[in-house]
């Protein structure tokens, strides 16, 4: 057991900076060691807003350099792999913001790296760290439902700006903003699917334990040549078939939507986040309606890093968000990709 766990950041941006950053600094157990970010003046300025001893604009000369037990990789979308894997090399636990990777080989050689190092992935989907969460993983585990047959998976956001390569309305006078680099350039990753269709998935495969085998996707753009639009069809291991929809246009005034139907044999699990409901209906009637209060729905920001800490500390702590979940989300949206493209349907 150590005293405190020594956390450094890769790619400290708009939201390590907003979120991660200030979040792991007011946790008691833990010290903010080490930062990485590209461009001196920024790198300063962040260095010096949150009092980090260390801070470097090359991530290799400070995993080389600082002794850590934790990385957060909050890096663009398509160097999450590369952060992630050397991290592991160091042997350290990692948080890897989503999506885990950006191809489905490479989230399966973190998966493979962090178990053959002993190490956990934590994937910051933030709904999977509700207690709301835990109770429709454990109807769908204990057969309350049955044998899974079909999913019926809907995501929207408000943000239409932001996919369209626009400032993000909701960062300003923030230390940094989202750059269209990241979210809004289809060579780099960008569109809703990686950026937010993805958080969806990982509640999904949190929720019901089912391997992702087929899909057929058509998408519709943004301005910036992302998909502002996914839809697709999903074909799981077990034969059972899904529904994938995500919109990026839901009016600012709004929050977001997930709509999730898990269908089985026996009955059937709801789980709306916009509404705040979740419940079993059963075809022999033995219903179960979880009681979720105002506010239930909102996304757990803080949980995340909590259990990164923890796992650093060597405390027995469940991780409600690892590795598995995200490669799984990758691999639905690698071949998701792959089908709008060519018009055919993709193996996982």
């Amino acid at each position: 057991m150590i005293g405190k766990a020594r956390i450094g950041v890769i790619g400290a941006g708009w939201w390590a900076a907003a979120n991660h950053i200030p979040v792991l600094k007011a946790n008691p157990d833990c010290e903010v060691v080490a930062v990485n970010r590209l461009g001196a003046a920024e790198l300063e300025a962040l260095r010096q807003r949150f009092d980090i001893p260390h801070a470097f604009e090359d991530w290799r000369e400070m995993l080389d350099t600082v002794p850590l037990d934790g990385v957060v990789v909050a890096s663009p979308h398509v160097l999450h792999h590369d952060h992630a894997a050397a991290a592991l090399g160091k042997g350290c636990h990692v948080l890897v913001e989503k999506p885990l990777a950006t191809a489905a080989a490479d989230a399966r050689d973190l998966v493979a790296r962090a178990r053959a190092a002993g190490r956990e992935i934590v994937v910051p989907y933030g709904w999977n760290f509700k207690s709301w969460t835990d109770k429709a993983r454990e109807l769908v585990g204990k057969g309350e439902i049955g044998a899974v047959e079909h999913v019926v998976l809907q995501m929207a956001s408000a943000l239409e700006d932001l996919f369209a390569g626009q400032p993000m309305k909701e960062t300003e006078g923030h230390m940094f903003r989202p750059p269209a680099s990241t979210w809004a350039d289809p060579k780099r990753a960008g569109g809703y699917g990686w950026g937010q269709l993805v958080h969806a998935l990982g509640l999904l495969f949190r929720i019901a334990d089912l391997e992702p085998a087929r899909v057929f996707a058509a998408t519709g753009t943004s301005p910036a040549g992302v998909d502002y639009y996914d839809a697709a069809v999903v074909r799981f291991a077990n034969g059972a078939t899904a529904s994938l929809s995500g919109s990026a246009t839901v009016p600012k005034h709004r929050g977001f939507q997930i709509d999730l139907r898990i269908f089985g044999s026996e009955g059937m699990l709801l789980l709306d986040i916009e509404r705040e409901r979740l419940e079993v209906r059963r075809r022999d009637g033995r219903d179960t309606v979880v009681a979720l209060q105002p506010g239930d729905g909102a996304y757990a920001c803080e949980e995340p890093l909590t259990t990164l800490v923890d796992l650093c500390l060597g405390r027995p702590v469940e991780n409600r968000s690892p590795g598995l979940v995200g490669m799984r989300a990758v691999e639905v949206l690698d071949a998701m990709y792959r089908s709008a493209a060519s018009g055919r349907m993709e193996d996982v």
